[in-house]
């Protein structure tokens, strides 16, 4: 079994007004960094990442002795139109409005279609389970065993992330929207590596919450 973590990054300027941040290649913020500094995270052996600011910032903060592997795969959704937007900004546009009335099913205008950027996530996550599988040989596996929670991987990433992988791959299944997280927070799991091995299933099981505030909960 391998224990993986799914973290979203902490806050930017951005996410404090509740704007629609994909693309926007925003920093943290000084309350984002505050938050994360003041954060307990689970020790790792490796750290995956999107390759935007905002996450490569939180792995600097959480996880200083690391140099994160960068998977393009793993960014947050191109929100076109509604990108670096809020809900007040847009009200009033008939193409939000729509947007909103399909539950979050229509493509957003001038960006990405919700399916696609949720199969786009799926594949960047199993570019990384198998990048893992590729480094099963080299020294640091060898050097801690099974049990060791330093065997743990993180994944940097993003809030739709993490949702995409989740309503994929967790199990028991729960639709996307009840994968939500917040900033600076996520989800602990373990990967059934031996069924993964044999293609048989990618599922991730035991999945529990992970706050910066109280650690991991188990």
């Amino acid at each position: 079994m391998l224990r993986l973590y799914l973290i979203r990054h902490g806050k930017t300027y951005g996410n404090t007004l509740g704007r629609y941040i994909g693309r926007t290649d925003e920093p943290l913020c000084e309350e984002g960094r505050k938050g994360l500094a003041e954060g307990s995270y689970p020790p790792v052996h490796m750290v995956y990442s999107s390759p935007l600011k905002r996450c490569l910032e939180t792995v600097q903060a959480i996880y200083p002795g690391h140099c994160p592997l960068v998977e393009p795969l793993l960014q947050e959704c191109d929100f076109g139109d509604f990108e670096n937007k809020n809900y007040q900004e847009l009200a009033g546009n008939p193409a939000y409005q729509a947007w909103v009335d399909s539950k979050g099913q229509l493509p957003f205008p001038g960006g990405e279609h919700t399916e696609a950027f949720r199969e786009r996530c799926r594949r960047g996550f199993l570019k990384v389970l198998e990048d893992i599988e590729g480094k099963k040989g080299e020294k640091f596996w060898e050097e801690a065993g099974p049990e060791d929670t330093k065997t743990g991987v993180a994944l940097v990433i993003h809030g739709g992330t993490i949702m995409s992988i989740l309503e994929a791959f967790g199990s028991p299944k729960k639709e996307f929207y009840s994968w939500q997280v917040q900033n600076g927070q996520g989800f602990s799991a373990w990967l059934d590596e031996e069924a993964y091995e044999k293609r048989d299933e990618v599922r991730l099981y035991e999945i529990h919450p992970i706050s910066p505030f109280a650690g991991l909960s188990v």
